[in-house]
């Protein structure tokens, strides 16, 4: 059935995940903001969305000063979850574990680690740099042969809840005004260089006084609708679990010169993952279930060999339950695109998180809060994340990518 519903709204944000729910919140609780804020949403349910399917974690291990800025507000946010999204007295609780990053090394590697933790410190990250000793005395389960130094997160670095962020900031976005549309976007109208509305799939039409596009894996095709390319692919990501029954008292997420990580999910239990050779790195479609397939044979030929590598314990396993989400990467720099763009006045991008859309949630949602009602940054300055670097194709380099 074709609606003829017509609405109106200051801000439409289209997807209601992590970002989309965070940037609504923000908005609302600006004391600057008394409009009107409606988030379209395709699926409520979000069992596809990489807010619920991925592994939920939050670093300061960066070699960019943005996304260490980034991340340390992050953590602050998440420690204070309770103060900032608590609903009618009741505070949410996202499991946050500080158990640190652990980068590791070789000889080859290690001049860029140890340029990376300058910077961390200099940011104020409470990142150590370890030499294999240093790594043996406080891990003695792993392997250090091969390594010549690691990186490692004292505090401010962990995982959580990831379901639990999403519904917090949604269910606080809701309790200050935010509208709930379920639906898809099917035109977007255009009036010169300006956004007038967007046409859902079932007719409904909302006009709008700005745009935002938080659609994850389907950004690159609400930027297209608007008329604008942006660099953004969305890959399949798999993450495993398995249990083990040795030793591995204290791990962090580990991050193994192979690319491959680990960290723990309860007692005995890990899940793990790694990023495949871009000559072998899956496309994900929402609509394809082929393409949201399971190879497990990633995980019985590279992932698991490495981590057997570099924590003997795991040598003797159990695999459990793998699944298999969305990964918005950014083809230019596995940065985000934040910000306006560049030729539409009042559309904002939110894309291409290439796996740090969690962690980077709250400062994102803050800063576009602030594009919106103040008209430029006040708190944190995202510009390096901008759109006029994809324009000057001028990638801002991030060496530590998972």
């Amino acid at each position: 059935m074709t609606s003829t519903a017509s609405l109106q709204a200051d801000v439409v944000i289209v997807g209601g995940a992590v970002m989309g729910s965070s940037t609504a919140y923000h908005l609302l609780s600006h004391p600057g903001f008394k409009g009107r804020v409606i988030v379209v949403e395709k699926d409520p349910t979000y069992q596809l969305s990489a807010s619920a399917l991925s592994a939920a974690s939050i670093r300061q291990q960066y070699s960019s000063a943005v996304n260490i800025r980034i991340s340390l507000y992050g953590i602050q946010f998440l420690r204070n979850i309770g103060e900032h999204l608590a609903v009618d007295g009741e505070r949410p609780a996202i499991d946050l574990k500080e158990g640190g990053y652990l980068y590791c090394a070789t000889e080859a590697g290690a001049p860029v680690l140890r340029e990376n933790q300058a910077l961390q410190a200099a940011e104020g990250a409470d990142i150590l740099l370890l030499d294999p000793p240093a790594l043996k005395e406080r891990f003695p389960w792993l392997n250090v042969e091969d390594l010549a130094v690691g990186t490692w997160g004292r505090s401010g670095e962990g995982w959580f809840d990831g379901w639990g962020l999403l519904q917090a900031f949604r269910k606080k976005a809701r309790s200050l005004g935010a509208e709930y549309v379920k639906g898809e976007v099917a035109e977007v109208e255009r009036d010169g260089s300006k956004i007038v509305a967007v046409r859902l799939k079932d007719g409904t039409r909302i006009a709008c006084g700005t745009l935002v596009n938080c659609a994850g894996s389907g950004g690159r095709a609400l930027a297209a609708k608007a008329g604008l390319e942006i660099p953004v692919q969305a890959k399949r990501r798999y993450v495993f679990t398995f249990s083990c029954r040795g030793p591995v008292d204290n791990c962090p997420l580990l991050i193994d010169t192979s690319g491959a990580y680990v960290r723990p999910e309860g007692e005995g239990n890990f899940i793990c993952g790694a990023s495949p050779e871009a000559d072998i790195d899956p496309d994900w479609h929402d609509e394809d279930p082929a393409s949201q397939e399971i190879d497990h044979a990633f995980f019985e030929e590279f992932i698991w060999p490495s981590l057997a590598h570099r924590v003997p314990a795991f040598e003797a396993i159990r695999p459990g339950r793998a699944w298999s989400g969305p990964y918005d990467m950014c083809l230019l720099d596995h940065n985000a695109i934040i910000g306006p763009a560049g030729g539409i006045e009042n559309f904002l991008l939110c894309n291409g998180f290439s796996g740090h859309g969690l962690q980077q949630a709250p400062a994102i949602g803050r800063g576009l809060s602030e594009l919106i009602v103040d008209g430029g940054y006040r708190t944190l300055d995202l510009s390096e994340l901008g759109y006029e670097r994809v324009v000057a194709n001028r990638p801002l380099i991030e060496r530590n990518v998972i």
